[in-house]
C-alpha cells in the first residue's frame, strides 16, 4: 500500500517553549507558524519542527519521542492499522482544533506515532 507520505515532524520535548522558540528562530533559522500553551509549530522551507512542553514529573512525564507522519490520505492508512490491530476505529479523530485528522498509538519503546492529514 503506497501511503503517499509527505513530511515526517518530529515533536521535540522542550521545558521552556517560549526560549525554544527564540532559540530555534535565531540559531536554525525556523519560523513559527503556530502556537498555544505547551505546544510550538515551526518551519523552514518545507520542514516542520514541532515543540511540546512537559513537567517531567510523575503525573507529566517525558516519555520516548514522538513522530508525526503526514500523509495525503489518512483514512486509507487507518484503515490499514485497524485491521493490522494497531489501533481501533475510535482513535482517528477529525477536525481537531489544529486543523488535522489524525490518529496515534505507541510503540514498544512508548515512542508516539502519529499519523496525520491536514484538514483542508
Amino acid at each position: 500500500m503506497t501511503l503517499n507520505i509527505l513530511h515526517v515532524t518530529p515533536v521535540l520535548a522542550s521545558s521552556n517553549i517560549e526560549r525554544d522558540i527564540q532559540w530555534y528562530q535565531k540559531h536554525v533559522g525556523f519560523e513559527l507558524s503556530y502556537q498555544e500553551h505547551g505546544y510550538a509549530v515551526l518551519h523552514r522551507e518545507n520542514q516542520w519542527l514541532h515543540l511540546q512542553w512537559h513537567h517531567d514529573n510523575e503525573e507529566d512525564p517525558v516519555y520516548g519521542s514522538v513522530v508525526k507522519i503526514f500523509v495525503a490520505d489518512i483514512y486509507s492508512i487507518h484503515e490499514e492499522l485497524v485491521n493490522r490491530g494497531t489501533v481501533t476505529k475510535d482513535k482517528l479523530r477529525l477536525n481537531t482544533p489544529w486543523n488535522t485528522h489524525q490518529f496515534g498509538f505507541f510503540d514498544l519503546n512508548k515512542n508516539a506515532i502519529f499519523f496525520v492529514a491536514n484538514a483542508n
